[in-house]
């Protein structure tokens, strides 16, 4: 035994000199390719004109011409694609291929283009909406999703995607609360960082590694009255602990680029603002990518009121460190004179050209610039099979029941007649929804068509549309009464076409739009069994409804595989198992409504008159965060502390046991949130700080833990510097933001944390099942 012993242990240590030497050799080798990068794009700089590095710093936008794609110059000076750094709008692996040959070929050092476009929830094959896929509080999800989007794109020629969106929103009025994860930091932040790591795959070189880009940085999300592009009124504490967390999570993960957003921050344009985007982004949290404008977002720095030339928008705009100027030649027609003029140091311009080259040095482009555009790749990697299965999983898994009366759901699928109405129902444009890519309609699965697919043979579905969300028309709505008055069940598809949510989108009303609200009126006197489907891009006010109708699935939009998932949840094939990642109102006029809000000096109290809240509706939300049923059911025991009192930098335990006392196999999403009683500054009722999905038999009961610590525990002080305090705390832990299921401990000594404070602001701990 001893001799085996030293044995292994000699070689071992062998292995170990082994493995230390080749080590040690290749990172030799990296630093060593590292120094020549660094020179080749040195050298490269300095062979340039100011006017080639102002090109590099300039994207064109395209357009897609029946003769091909064109740059579309929007009245600008004329500029070539040989004259610049990238291209926005065209995909395609020979089109691509051909405008970099054109680029490469008309330019006198050759510099390879960057091909970018908004990939936002997939390419060819769509995927969930950002706000639906959060539904599913599943971060492997997520960045499954990014990453087949990544290979789809990159296989059309593309380098370069304008996502994650991760602007939290709070009012759903903004039609692109779409493309976030909803109103909260710690979710959206963990959902940011999952999709940036599923977007770069393997890494570069690697070519289905594509940049991601965190947008829009920062505040964008707070748009005043939900109105698209206005301004975010907030206080320096609120941007820091609810906005800013999670581009910090993206930069963490290692986001490529970052985008600036069309509003302002304290009366200072996000195209204009130095302190946010040098002083925070670049200085603080040392971020060394390139910032990109938003569409004509510097140009429009004079509709803001903070410019009256092109010139002086290029001024404030590059000063504050934005490097790419989207889709204008302002850049390309303005810096080279700023420079000439003294305006502007010729190291501003070369730090910004030396990120730009960089980044398509990282990509490999200069070592062959057509890697990105291959035929062969692009057929063989696009539709694939197993993409649309993960197309499929993720719809299954984004849907969120909401109301289950009865336990109609599942239907059966041997019904003898079930009637279809809503003209949403089959409508294939609307399931891709906004920013579809490449999707195709034609190739969409339509809730009609899904539920046709999945039905018993011998079932008659009959389809009426009923209503449209684009009209006040009800001139269908008789049709569909007398088509239900002889049917089983009825399944009504309601909501928002794909034209409603979107950038542009902002709605005063968060109604049913069109005669939808009649529709469901004139069902629901025929006494039969409905089952409405949402499918929208934002919460809806759905009030109403909720009275009138036993059954509510909430479905967004689902992408290219919407009509089978919604079909695999409405029979029961799979057990819906979403949970909201933004509150549901009862009205408009509720808005803003979120579940981490402060308390007030008066809370709400239906005894006392003198207590903040309506006098014409309920304060509280239709639905609330992290809420959504299963077609089984849960039961939490008392959340159990590892210890009572604990020190400021000792890490709690929390477990919780949950148990399925239903019938049917289903998953679960833990919640954890915490509340601190007392504290020097104003806290909210309660914050979101974990969470956890956990499968369940019938029958079974798992341990579920948490670990929360110093970084859990920490505020921002009076100054901003964060601070774990002394005092009591509160746990709650159950199935959404509203459960009472909790403990309370006490932190029994009080510290200053170090400035640099996390990104999420914690990214959650791997919670455990036992």
């Amino acid at each position: 035994m001893d001799f085996v012993r030293v044995t292994t242990a000699a070689m071992l240590g062998t292995l170990i000199a082994v493995c230390w030497f080749h080590s040690t050799a290749r990172a030799g080798e990296q630093s060593g390719k590292q120094q020549e990068d660094a020179a080749f794009i040195e050298r490269l700089i300095g062979q340039m004109t100011l006017e080639e590095k102002a090109g590099q710093l300039t994207q064109l936008g395209m357009l897609v011409t029946p003769t091909g794609p064109v740059v579309d110059n929007k009245g600008q000076k004329p500029i070539g694609i040989a004259e610049v750094g990238s291209l926005l709008g065209v995909y395609g692996a020979e089109v691509t291929r051909r405008l970099q040959r054109e680029a490469i070929q008309g330019s006198r050092l050759h510099i390879p283009l960057l091909f970018s476009h908004d990939v936002i929830h997939g390419f060819r094959t769509v995927f969930p909406t950002p706000l639906a896929e959060a539904s599913a509080w599943d971060t492997d999800l997520s960045q499954r999703t990014a990453r087949a989007a990544a290979v789809e794109a990159t296989a059309s020629g593309l380098h370069w995607t304008y996502a994650p969106m991760v602007d939290i929103a709070r009012d759903p009025r903004w039609g692109r609360v779409i493309e976030g994860s909803g109103e909260d930091p710690f979710l959206g932040a963990t959902l940011a960082a999952a999709r940036v790591r599923g977007f770069h795959g393997k890494g570069f070189p690697d070519t289905s590694t594509i940049l991601s880009t965190a947008k829009h940085f920062v505040g964008y999300g707070a748009a005043e009255g939900g109105r698209d592009y206005n301004i975010s009124e907030m206080s320096q504490r609120t941007l820091e602990e609810v906005y800013l967390p999670p581009f910090r999570a993206a930069v963490e993960a290692g986001v490529d680029t970052i985008m600036a957003g069309f509003n302002e921050i304290d009366s200072t344009p996000m195209h204009a603002n130095r302190m946010l985007l040098k002083d925070k982004l670049r200085d603080e949290w040392g971020f060394q990518g390139p910032i990109i404008s938003d569409f004509n977002g510097v140009s429009e720095l004079m509709q803001h009121g903070v410019a009256s030339t092109t010139q002086e928008a290029t001024r404030r705009a590059f000063n504050a460190t934005i490097d790419i100027n989207m889709a204008s030649a302002d850049y390309a027609t303005e810096l080279p004179a700023l420079v000439r003029s003294g305006q502007l140091p010729q190291s501003l311009i070369d730090d910004a050209v030396r990120r730009v080259l960089q980044t398509k040095q990282r990509l490999g482009l200069f070592d062959d610039p057509y890697r990105y555009s291959d035929t062969t790749r692009e057929k063989a990697l696009t539709s694939m099979p197993r993409t649309r299965a993960l197309a499929r999983e993720a719809g299954q898994k984004s849907i969120v029941l909401l109301k289950n009366e009865g336990a109609l759901l599942p239907l059966p699928k041997n019904l003898r007649k079930l009637v279809v109405v809503g003209a949403l129902a089959n409508d294939a444009q609307s399931t891709l929804s906004f920013w579809s890519a490449a999707g195709r309609a034609e190739e969409s699965i339509t809730v009609l068509e899904g539920i046709k697919r999945a039905v018993a043979p011998g079932t008659h579905v009959v389809y009426v549309s009923g209503a449209s969300p684009e009209s006040l028309d009800t001139s269908g709505i008789d049709e569909a009464r007398r088509a239900v008055n002889d049917a089983d069940a009825v399944v009504a598809v309601l909501g928002e076409t794909a034209d409603m949510s979107g950038e542009a989108r902002s709605r005063a009303s968060l109604d049913l739009p069109g005669a939808q609200n009649a529709l469901v009126a004139q069902l629901h006197s025929t006494g039969k069994p409905i089952v409405v489907i949402l499918m929208n891009g934002r919460p809806l006010a759905i009030p109403t409804v909720d009275k009138q109708v036993p059954a509510i699935l909430e479905a967004w939009f689902l992408g290219s595989e919407m009509g089978h998932a919604v079909a695999d949840v409405l029979f029961g094939d799979v057990n819906p198992s979403g949970k909201l990642p933004i509150t549901f109102p009862r009205t408009v006029g509720q808005i803003p409504l979120y579940h981490a809000h402060k308390n007030t000096g008066r809370p709400p109290d239906k005894a006392n008159v003198y207590t903040s809240k309506y006098l014409d509706e309920e304060w509280t939300p239709l639905y609330p965060f992290g809420y959504g049923l299963s077609y089984t059911t849960f039961t939490y025991g008392v959340p159990k502390l590892s210890q009572r009192q604990l020190t400021f930098d000792e890490t709690l335990t929390v477990e919780v046991e949950v148990h399925n006392s239903g019938q049917r196999t289903g998953d679960e999403t833990v919640q954890l949130y915490l509340r601190q009683d007392v504290a020097t500054i104003t806290r909210p009722v309660r914050t979101l700080r974990g969470f956890s999905k956990v499968r369940l038999a019938p029958g079974e009961t798992k341990t579920v833990k948490f670990l929360l610590d110093q970084d859990d525990l920490a505020l921002l002080g009076d100054k901003l510097l964060r601070f774990v305090e002394m005092g009591t705390y509160q746990v709650f832990v159950g199935g959404n933001s509203s459960t009472d299921n909790g403990a309370s401990f006490e932190v029994m000594t009080s510290a200053q944390l170090p400035e640099r404070y996390p990104a999420i602001p914690h990214l959650p701990h791997e919670s455990a099942q036992r």
